[in-house]
């Protein structure tokens, strides 16, 4: 980042102390004289001492929330022209609305990356400094961005409103056909299309819960619950609940598991298993097996799941775990990814672990392989 002027000085109020001590080394390093407050009371009160050219404002406080603090500024000499840039957790519409109403400048979300806030805090002094005519233009864009950035949110909101009310109806759906299947009068093939209805319902709340947990990641509330899990079983529970997929496509499973145990979420890693077997079922060709495997490779724990599809090109691997990808061309192995959210997940939930994921060639198809830290 580049070095401001000395004498900028920003107002940060805050009352968690871990926020304002990460803002605090964040601008100071980078050349800003930083005044501190707890309370929005004190944050009045020191900007009226300081006369500070930025304020960085909470919006959930004890007291005097961070709204009712903006708009005392409002009120207050030269705290019209003043920028104020909002820090929030919470990531809504209806907060975005009050910020705006309230007079903020700009909006930043929890947990904040230092990288950002500087940005911010420099753009909304340049902002101060510019001349009445170029203000007017920024000011458009700085509505059409307000706009853009609650339409987001309004996406956000109506996919977490999809998300739950789906959950409910696919789980009675999974457990209307274990109660089929549990039925020994049943014929058989009634008895197959419950395993099939089984078998979708369950693949469909695998999305629900990766649309659940890719939102977490983004809003760093992602936390592994981390425990020791037995890896072969857990190979083997995922192998249970996908065989159907795997036999009418008329692949095999097999695992080759050296590990006895990792440290992990018990959840997120069987997901990602998952994800990533279900992933080569889809791919690899009739006739041929799926493997997924187990070795400790220095002080991580790797698991592989190799099939013998088309493969995937090096110059495309990091593509593939991005969100609703679609890899262009003709060749089978640009058609690998572009199916959902599953290989995204993969990625968010092993980086949570603080791990990674590569693909290598297979020879034919592909491997894909995590690598997780190993503290058992």
């Amino acid at each position: 980042m580049e070095q401001q002027d000395p004498r900028s000085r920003v107002l940060v109020v805050d009352d968690n102390e871990q926020n304002r001590a990460l803002a605090q080394a964040t601008l100071e390093d980078d050349g800003y004289e930083v005044v501190l407050a707890v309370t929005g009371e004190e944050g009045i009160q020191q900007f009226e001492l300081h006369k500070p050219d930025c304020v960085l404002l909470d919006v959930r406080m004890p007291g005097m929330d961070g709204f009712a603090v903006c708009s005392r500024i409002r009120g207050l000499p030269e705290g019209a022209s003043t920028p104020i840039v909002f820090l929030t957790a919470l990531r809504d519409v209806d907060t975005f609305d009050s910020a705006l109403r309230a007079g903020g400048d700009d909006f930043l979300t929890k947990p904040i990356r230092p990288s950002e806030l500087l940005v911010r805090v420099q753009a909304a002094l340049r902002l101060r400094r510019l001349g009445a005519e170029l203000r007017e233009h920024v000011e458009l864009v700085r509505q059409q961005r307000d706009a853009l950035m609650r339409l987001q949110l309004q996406k956000e909101r109506l996919m977490a409103f999809v998300v739950h009310d789906l959950k409910n109806p696919v789980s009675s759906m999974d457990l209307h056909a274990q109660f089929l299947l549990r039925d020994r009068a049943l014929s058989e093939q009634a008895r197959d299309s419950a395993r099939h209805v089984r078998d979708q319902a369950r693949a469909l709340l695998r999305l629900i819960y990766n649309l659940l947990d890719i939102s977490k990641s983004e809003e760093g509330r992602l936390a592994p619950e981390r425990a020791s899990v037995d890896l072969r079983a857990l190979v083997l529970e995922v192998f249970a609940a996908l065989d159907l997929r795997a036999s009418s496509r008329s692949l095999s499973l097999r695992e080759t598991v050296e590990v006895p145990a990792v440290r992990a979420d018990p959840d997120l890693l069987r997901r990602t298993l998952e994800n990533l077997l279900e992933n080569a079922i889809l791919h690899a060709p009739a006739g041929t097996a799926v493997t997924v495997g187990a070795a400790k490779r220095g002080a991580h724990v790797e698991i592989r799941v190799a099939d013998a599809g088309p493969g995937i090109p090096a110059e495309m691997r990091a593509q593939v775990f991005d969100r609703f990808v679609q890899l262009g061309g003709d060749a089978p192995a640009l058609h690998r990814a572009g199916r959902g959210l599953g290989l995204a997940f993969c990625k968010m939930a092993v980086e949570a672990h603080g791990g990674d994921i590569r693909i290598e060639d297979n020879a034919p198809g592909a491997v894909f392989c995590v690598r997780l830290p190993d503290d058992t």
